[in-house]
Protein backbone atom coordinates (compact mmCIF):
# COMPACT_ATOMS: atom_id res chain seq x y z
CA UNK A 1 0.00 0.00 0.00
CA UNK A 2 2.73 2.44 0.62
CA UNK A 3 4.66 1.71 -2.63
CA UNK A 4 1.27 2.33 -4.55
CA UNK A 5 0.76 5.75 -2.35
CA UNK A 6 4.46 6.46 -3.36
CA UNK A 7 3.35 6.11 -7.01
CA UNK A 8 -0.03 7.85 -7.01
CA UNK A 9 1.09 10.79 -5.24
CA UNK A 10 4.63 10.93 -7.30
CA UNK A 11 2.33 10.63 -10.49
CA UNK A 12 0.09 13.63 -9.43
CA UNK A 13 3.46 15.91 -8.37
CA UNK A 14 4.21 14.89 -12.42
CA UNK A 15 1.33 15.63 -13.70
CA UNK A 16 0.51 19.09 -12.03
CA UNK A 17 4.24 20.17 -13.59
CA UNK A 18 3.14 19.04 -16.75
CA UNK A 19 0.08 21.10 -16.23
CA UNK A 20 2.37 24.33 -14.95
CA UNK A 21 4.69 23.65 -17.73
CA UNK A 22 2.13 23.90 -20.00
CA UNK A 23 0.51 27.07 -18.43
CA UNK A 24 3.81 28.73 -18.78
CA UNK A 25 4.25 28.22 -22.75
CA UNK A 26 0.77 28.97 -23.75
CA UNK A 27 1.26 32.46 -23.51
CA UNK A 28 4.39 32.45 -25.01
CA UNK A 29 2.60 30.40 -27.84
CA UNK A 30 0.00 32.94 -28.32
CA UNK A 31 2.76 35.94 -28.42
CA UNK A 32 4.56 34.03 -31.31
CA UNK A 33 1.37 33.00 -33.04
CA UNK A 34 0.17 36.49 -33.16
CA UNK A 35 3.45 37.94 -34.42
CA UNK A 36 3.76 35.03 -36.94
CA UNK A 37 0.54 35.64 -38.07
CA UNK A 38 0.49 39.50 -38.35
CA UNK A 39 4.05 40.05 -39.52
CA UNK A 40 4.98 37.16 -41.58
CA UNK A 41 2.00 38.69 -44.72
CA UNK A 42 3.65 41.77 -43.82
CA UNK A 43 6.92 40.69 -44.94
CA UNK A 44 8.63 41.77 -48.34
CA UNK A 45 11.70 42.31 -50.42
CA UNK A 46 11.21 45.77 -50.09
CA UNK A 47 11.45 45.86 -46.63
CA UNK A 48 14.28 44.20 -46.25
CA UNK A 49 16.19 46.39 -49.02
CA UNK A 50 13.82 49.82 -48.91
CA UNK A 51 14.77 53.17 -46.79
CA UNK A 52 11.82 54.25 -45.19
CA UNK A 53 8.94 56.63 -46.57
CA UNK A 54 8.02 60.14 -46.30
CA UNK A 55 5.43 60.81 -43.45
CA UNK A 56 1.83 59.72 -44.77
CA UNK A 57 3.67 57.55 -47.74
CA UNK A 58 2.90 54.09 -48.28
CA UNK A 59 5.73 51.49 -48.99
CA UNK A 60 9.09 51.67 -48.22
CA UNK A 61 10.93 49.44 -45.60
CA UNK A 62 13.24 49.22 -42.41
CA UNK A 63 16.91 48.40 -44.60
CA UNK A 64 18.95 51.01 -42.54
CA UNK A 65 17.13 49.52 -39.15
CA UNK A 66 17.98 46.43 -40.03
CA UNK A 67 21.75 47.10 -40.64
CA UNK A 68 21.76 49.27 -37.08
CA UNK A 69 20.43 46.93 -35.35
CA UNK A 70 23.47 44.53 -36.18
CA UNK A 71 25.64 47.17 -35.55
CA UNK A 72 24.35 48.39 -31.90
CA UNK A 73 24.14 44.41 -31.00
CA UNK A 74 27.76 44.00 -31.84
CA UNK A 75 29.30 47.07 -30.31
CA UNK A 76 27.26 45.93 -27.29
CA UNK A 77 28.50 42.31 -27.43
CA UNK A 78 31.78 43.88 -27.91
CA UNK A 79 31.82 45.97 -25.16
CA UNK A 80 30.12 43.43 -22.65
CA UNK A 81 31.73 39.67 -23.72
CA UNK A 82 35.03 40.44 -22.87
CA UNK A 83 34.50 42.14 -19.23
CA UNK A 84 31.69 40.04 -18.44
CA UNK A 85 33.48 36.77 -19.06
CA UNK A 86 36.85 37.46 -17.30
CA UNK A 87 34.55 39.12 -14.25
CA UNK A 88 32.88 35.80 -14.34
CA UNK A 89 36.28 33.95 -14.08
CA UNK A 90 37.34 35.88 -11.27
CA UNK A 91 34.20 35.43 -9.59
CA UNK A 92 34.58 31.45 -10.04
CA UNK A 93 38.04 31.28 -9.14
CA UNK A 94 38.44 34.03 -5.83
CA UNK A 95 34.39 32.79 -4.63
CA UNK A 96 34.93 33.47 -1.13
CA UNK A 97 36.81 37.20 -1.35
CA UNK A 98 35.35 40.52 0.15
CA UNK A 99 35.34 42.14 -3.03
CA UNK A 100 34.10 39.07 -4.96
CA UNK A 101 31.10 39.13 -2.64
CA UNK A 102 30.86 42.74 -3.73
CA UNK A 103 31.10 42.30 -7.25
CA UNK A 104 28.65 39.65 -7.06
CA UNK A 105 25.89 41.44 -5.91
CA UNK A 106 26.70 44.34 -7.71
CA UNK A 107 25.90 42.29 -10.80
CA UNK A 108 22.93 40.84 -9.25
CA UNK A 109 21.59 44.23 -8.83
CA UNK A 110 22.31 45.82 -12.28
CA UNK A 111 20.28 42.84 -13.17
CA UNK A 112 17.30 43.73 -12.03
CA UNK A 113 17.85 47.48 -13.11
CA UNK A 114 14.97 49.00 -15.51
CA UNK A 115 16.47 48.86 -19.12
CA UNK A 116 15.17 52.36 -18.93
CA UNK A 117 17.22 53.20 -15.99
CA UNK A 118 20.23 52.02 -17.88
CA UNK A 119 19.37 54.23 -20.85
CA UNK A 120 19.27 57.17 -18.77
CA UNK A 121 22.54 56.28 -16.81
CA UNK A 122 23.90 55.97 -20.63
CA UNK A 123 22.55 59.27 -22.04
CA UNK A 124 24.64 61.19 -19.30
CA UNK A 125 27.66 59.24 -19.46
CA UNK A 126 28.09 58.77 -23.36
CA UNK A 127 25.43 61.17 -25.10
CA UNK A 128 25.49 64.62 -22.64
CA UNK A 129 29.47 65.25 -22.87
CA UNK A 130 29.40 65.10 -26.34
CA UNK A 131 26.28 66.36 -27.22
CA UNK A 132 24.69 64.23 -29.51
CA UNK A 133 23.46 60.49 -30.02
CA UNK A 134 25.39 58.15 -31.16
CA UNK A 135 25.56 54.27 -31.88
CA UNK A 136 28.20 53.83 -29.59
CA UNK A 137 26.23 55.29 -26.74
CA UNK A 138 23.40 52.69 -27.85
CA UNK A 139 26.29 50.15 -27.58
CA UNK A 140 27.36 51.06 -24.67
CA UNK A 141 23.74 50.89 -23.01
CA UNK A 142 23.26 47.55 -24.13
CA UNK A 143 26.34 46.56 -23.77
CA UNK A 144 25.70 47.34 -19.53
CA UNK A 145 22.64 45.05 -19.76
CA UNK A 146 24.48 42.41 -21.41
CA UNK A 147 27.47 42.27 -18.83
CA UNK A 148 25.68 40.64 -15.57
CA UNK A 149 24.01 37.95 -17.48
CA UNK A 150 27.27 37.09 -18.90
CA UNK A 151 29.11 37.90 -15.41
CA UNK A 152 26.64 35.28 -13.64
CA UNK A 153 26.49 32.87 -16.65
CA UNK A 154 29.98 32.67 -16.50
CA UNK A 155 30.86 32.08 -12.90
CA UNK A 156 28.55 29.74 -12.67
CA UNK A 157 29.54 27.72 -15.37
CA UNK A 158 33.23 28.04 -14.37
CA UNK A 159 32.18 26.50 -11.36
CA UNK A 160 30.91 23.47 -12.65
CA UNK A 161 33.88 22.06 -14.29
CA UNK A 162 35.23 19.28 -11.95
CA UNK A 163 37.94 20.03 -9.81
CA UNK A 164 40.02 17.16 -11.19
CA UNK A 165 40.66 19.04 -14.35
CA UNK A 166 42.19 21.81 -12.82
CA UNK A 167 44.05 19.91 -10.11
CA UNK A 168 45.29 17.88 -12.78
CA UNK A 169 46.44 20.88 -14.79
CA UNK A 170 48.31 22.39 -11.58
CA UNK A 171 49.79 18.88 -11.22
CA UNK A 172 51.64 18.85 -14.46
CA UNK A 173 53.19 21.90 -13.42
CA UNK A 174 50.53 24.75 -15.03
CA UNK A 175 50.14 28.32 -13.58
CA UNK A 176 46.73 29.36 -11.79
CA UNK A 177 45.91 31.73 -14.78
CA UNK A 178 46.91 28.87 -17.39
CA UNK A 179 45.27 25.97 -15.97
CA UNK A 180 41.96 28.50 -16.29
CA UNK A 181 42.59 29.63 -20.02
CA UNK A 182 44.00 26.35 -21.02
CA UNK A 183 41.82 23.94 -19.61
CA UNK A 184 38.55 24.82 -17.31
CA UNK A 185 37.43 27.48 -19.89
CA UNK A 186 37.48 25.67 -22.70
CA UNK A 187 35.69 22.98 -20.69
CA UNK A 188 33.18 25.63 -19.75
CA UNK A 189 33.14 26.99 -23.37
CA UNK A 190 29.22 25.46 -24.28
CA UNK A 191 28.09 27.52 -21.17
CA UNK A 192 29.40 30.62 -21.46
CA UNK A 193 28.39 30.88 -25.41
CA UNK A 194 24.81 29.98 -24.13
CA UNK A 195 24.72 32.46 -21.32
CA UNK A 196 26.32 35.14 -24.18
CA UNK A 197 23.45 34.12 -26.29
CA UNK A 198 21.03 34.83 -23.68
CA UNK A 199 22.33 38.59 -22.88
CA UNK A 200 22.20 39.15 -26.31
CA UNK A 201 18.52 37.95 -26.64
CA UNK A 202 17.60 40.16 -23.95
CA UNK A 203 18.94 43.23 -25.61
CA UNK A 204 17.85 42.78 -29.10
CA UNK A 205 14.72 43.65 -28.19
CA UNK A 206 15.24 46.43 -25.79
CA UNK A 207 13.57 49.74 -27.09
CA UNK A 208 14.19 52.26 -24.12
CA UNK A 209 17.88 52.33 -23.93
CA UNK A 210 18.02 52.94 -27.32
CA UNK A 211 15.91 56.27 -27.21
CA UNK A 212 18.39 57.79 -25.03
CA UNK A 213 21.18 56.72 -26.94
CA UNK A 214 21.28 56.00 -30.44
CA UNK A 215 17.79 57.68 -31.22
CA UNK A 216 17.28 56.92 -34.56
CA UNK A 217 18.01 57.85 -38.08
CA UNK A 218 15.51 57.34 -41.24
CA UNK A 219 18.56 57.89 -43.62
CA UNK A 220 21.13 55.24 -44.14
CA UNK A 221 23.78 55.87 -41.79
CA UNK A 222 26.33 53.13 -40.51
CA UNK A 223 28.93 55.50 -38.51
CA UNK A 224 28.99 54.89 -35.27
CA UNK A 225 29.64 57.78 -33.87
CA UNK A 226 26.41 59.57 -35.62
CA UNK A 227 22.58 58.36 -34.75
CA UNK A 228 21.52 54.86 -36.02
CA UNK A 229 18.66 53.47 -36.91
CA UNK A 230 17.41 50.19 -35.05
CA UNK A 231 14.94 47.94 -35.52
CA UNK A 232 13.44 48.44 -32.28
CA UNK A 233 12.80 52.62 -32.49
CA UNK A 234 11.45 51.88 -35.48
CA UNK A 235 8.52 49.51 -34.71
CA UNK A 236 8.05 51.86 -31.86
CA UNK A 237 7.52 54.39 -34.24
CA UNK A 238 5.54 53.01 -36.66
CA UNK A 239 3.19 51.18 -33.96
CA UNK A 240 2.16 54.60 -32.43
CA UNK A 241 1.54 56.28 -35.77
CA UNK A 242 -1.99 56.66 -37.06
CA UNK A 243 -0.99 55.19 -40.62
CA UNK A 244 -1.79 51.80 -41.15
CA UNK A 245 1.43 50.83 -43.68
CA UNK A 246 3.44 51.52 -40.39
CA UNK A 247 1.69 49.51 -38.64
CA UNK A 248 1.47 47.01 -41.13
CA UNK A 249 5.74 47.58 -41.13
CA UNK A 250 5.86 47.50 -37.33
CA UNK A 251 4.71 43.81 -37.23
CA UNK A 252 6.65 43.14 -40.02
CA UNK A 253 9.97 44.19 -37.86
CA UNK A 254 8.57 42.32 -34.68
CA UNK A 255 8.46 39.33 -36.58
CA UNK A 256 11.65 39.70 -38.32
CA UNK A 257 13.41 40.40 -34.34
CA UNK A 258 11.95 36.97 -33.19
CA UNK A 259 13.75 35.54 -36.24
CA UNK A 260 16.69 36.72 -35.79
CA UNK A 261 16.99 35.53 -31.96
CA UNK A 262 15.43 32.43 -33.65
CA UNK A 263 18.44 32.23 -35.51
CA UNK A 264 21.18 33.21 -33.07
CA UNK A 265 19.54 30.50 -30.71
CA UNK A 266 19.97 27.54 -33.92
CA UNK A 267 23.59 29.02 -34.45
CA UNK A 268 24.58 28.63 -30.82
CA UNK A 269 23.21 25.50 -30.41
CA UNK A 270 25.01 23.92 -33.13
CA UNK A 271 28.23 25.49 -32.34
CA UNK A 272 27.48 24.25 -28.67
CA UNK A 273 27.42 20.69 -29.93
CA UNK A 274 30.53 21.01 -32.20
CA UNK A 275 32.29 22.37 -29.31
CA UNK A 276 31.32 19.36 -27.32
CA UNK A 277 32.12 17.01 -29.53
CA UNK A 278 35.84 18.68 -30.27
CA UNK A 279 36.07 18.26 -26.03
CA UNK A 280 34.49 14.67 -25.55
CA UNK A 281 38.05 12.44 -25.33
Amino acid sequence: MSARRRKTVSAIAEGLCAVAVILALLPLAFILFYVVKQGASALNWAFFTSMPKPVGEPGGGMGNAIVGTLILIGLAALFAVPIGCICGIHLAEYRDSRFSSVVRFAADVLNGVPSIVIGIFAYGLAVLPVKRFSAMAGGFALGLLMIPVVVRTTEELVRLVPSGLREGALALGASRSRAVFTVIVPAALPGILTGILVATARVAGETAPLLFTSFNNRFWSTNIAQPIASLTVQVFTYAISPYDDWHRQAWAGAFLLVMIILVLSIVARLAVRRLEQMNRP
